[in-house]
């Protein structure tokens, strides 16, 4: 909040030129399911997430379950050998492997309210790590979940004097840890073992032969998930987002009327921040559907409504924030109001920048970029479903129109990212005079369905204010030009931290794409730390 303003922002801008676009590759999946394979309801992805490192990654699915990933390419175990070959970490793209799963939520009736509480993973925040251990927030529609995941070491016995089969029928607990009776040791062991666990302990002839002392042969490390905090009981509508603040203590969560402040070391207790439920409820007008923290001010906060608009409340104003800072809309023109106007205009998902100075928004038919410090309008449009226009009454009928796509930002800030149908994603360039605008499916060849981009002249906000982008529309059609399957759709997605790599959920497989060899990771400085940037 306390920055220059939007025209002194761009004062700096006029020497830096907008990145190179990027070609993108497919690196991984996990989860591919065989030609014809029947997915399962439950195996469907339904929430993805980096932590701030982008060396974990976690998926929530229908059926209660979060899967952990881990980072392969970046551990410090490899020989400096292994790193000069690879000329640097820096060009290496992010490669992840399966680290553990468990089950987070398990479905519940609600016997006072009469109805079935779904087990489907809502949302996933990673919180800061401790000791080694990683700690997560999950959340279904109704409960929050407070995860630690850390290394156990399990040490394994042998080398015993105890010969195992005797020891199993005399009920020696030391039998689950035995070697075999055979086993030989260096001062010259015989191997030979003696029956002494009987009733009768007889003592062979010279004695034993050596003392065979139990050793640790092994220690094996597991991963072990426990639940440390559950948040429940607090909302009457069902969980819409949830959001760590930056102080590291406390954390929000939202439904459809309220929002609520917890700390994380308090579970049976919340403040009520937002409450926009009226006396009558015939009087509802617009309900929350996103919220989160600001990323570097503890005290900021932003939330959308249904309505289209965007609200930044300050927590030091007052106790309960049912006023705000700042309100961001953008007005209908007049007489463009039909039917379907306030449903496309409902936003699905925002999402602050790194540098917390932008906000991004994701509604049906486009993308917006909004400035904090000018809430006359959006700084950017992306039209992400513009060509669905004609065929909104079709999408009304099979209720894809209320589908709620999620959008992110590049770890650089340099570009935004959002799903479509038919598995298809969209990559937009942020900076003025960028015209990247991307269509790429999540498969294994992600490049097929790249439309070709207009050329159009880049816009400056000294020179205008609303920029409206139309270079990536997909075109109703899929790669194999076949119509836009409604029922394959790519609602979420995730953009690593400090690599251009793409996380995305196609049904039960997460595809992982990276840019392709030859395109540099590396950026101007004065691009990296936002310095003389200028979004159009």
């Amino acid at each position: 909040m306390n920055g220059t303003s939007a025209e002194d922002g761009v004062r700096q801008a006029p020497s830096m030129q907008p990145p190179t676009q990027l070609e993108w590759k497919f690196s991984q999946v996990f989860g591919e399911r065989m030609v014809g394979e029947e997915v399962q309801e439950v195996d469907i992805i339904s929430a993805i997430e980096f932590d701030k490192s982008g060396d974990h990654l976690a998926t929530g699915d229908r059926g209660g379950r979060v899967v952990l990933f881990e980072r392969i390419d970046a551990r410090n175990d490899r020989s400096r050998k292994d790193l000069e070959s690879q000329d640097s970490s820096l060009s290496r793209h992010p490669e992840f492997r399966y680290q553990t799963e468990f089950q987070s939520h398990e479905p519940e009736f609600d016997y006072l309210k009469s109805f079935e509480i779904e087990e489907k993973i809502n949302k996933i925040r990673w919180c800061q790590t401790a000791n080694g251990s990683l700690f997560l927030l999950s959340t279904n529609d109704k409960t929050i979940k407070y995860w630690k995941v850390q290394e156990k070491k399990v040490k394994r016995i042998s080398a015993m004097n105890i010969d195992a089969s005797h020891a199993a029928g005399n009920g020696s607990g030391a039998s689950s840890s035995t070697s075999s009776p055979g086993l030989c040791l260096p001062n010259g062991c015989s191997g030979r073992t003696f029956n002494y666990l009987s009733n009768d302990l007889c003592i062979p002839p010279g004695g034993f032969p050596s003392l065979r002392l139990p050793v640790v042969t092994s220690q094996e490390t597991s991963l072990v998930s426990r639940c440390q905090r559950i948040y429940a009981h607090a909302h009457d509508y069902h969980i819409n987002s949830i959001s760590n603040n930056s102080d590291g203590e406390t954390f929000i969560s939202a439904d459809d009327l309220r929002i609520n402040l917890w700390n994380l070391e308090i579970s049976n207790q919340s403040f009520n921040i937002v409450d926009m439920k009226p006396a009558n409820m015939e009087d509802l007008t617009e309900v929350i559907t996103s919220a989160e923290f600001h990323p570097t001010h503890c005290n900021m906060l932003a939330y959308s409504s249904s309505k289209g608009s965007i609200r930044l409340i300050d927590l030091r104003q007052s106790a309960l924030c049912d006023s705000y800072s700042k309100l961001f809309e953008e007005h209908e023109a007049s007489g463009s109001r039909s039917f379907f106007t306030e449903i496309i205009a409902s936003i699905s998902d925002i999402k602050f920048g790194k540098d917390g100075r932008h906000i991004l928004s994701r509604d049906y038919m486009t993308l917006k970029l909004w400035d904090i410090n000018m809430d006359s309008g959006p700084v950017a449009t992306f039209q992400v479903h513009e060509h669905l226009r004609p065929k909104l009454c079709d999408l009304y009928e099979n209720d894809s129109i209320f589908d709620k796509f999620e959008c992110c930002f590049s770890g650089d800030g340099l570009r935004v990212a959002t799903g479509s149908y038919s598995n298809l994603f969209c990559v937009f360039g942020c900076l003025s005079g960028s015209n990247e605008a991307t269509t790429l499916e999540a498969s294994k060849n992600p490049m097929r369905q790249q439309a070709q981009n207009p050329t159009r002249p880049s816009r400056c906000l000294s020179s205008l204010t609303r920029a409206v982008r139309r270079g990536a529309e997909i075109q109703g059609v899929d790669a194999n030009g076949n119509s836009l399957d409604f029922t394959t759709k790519l609602l979420h997605l995730a953009w690593h931290p400090t690599k251009n790599s793409i996380a995305c959920a196609a049904a039960n497989s997460l595809l992982l794409l990276v840019k392709a060899v030859g395109f540099s990771d590396t950026t101007d400085k004065a691009q990296r730390s936002g310095e003389g940037r200028s979004f159009v």
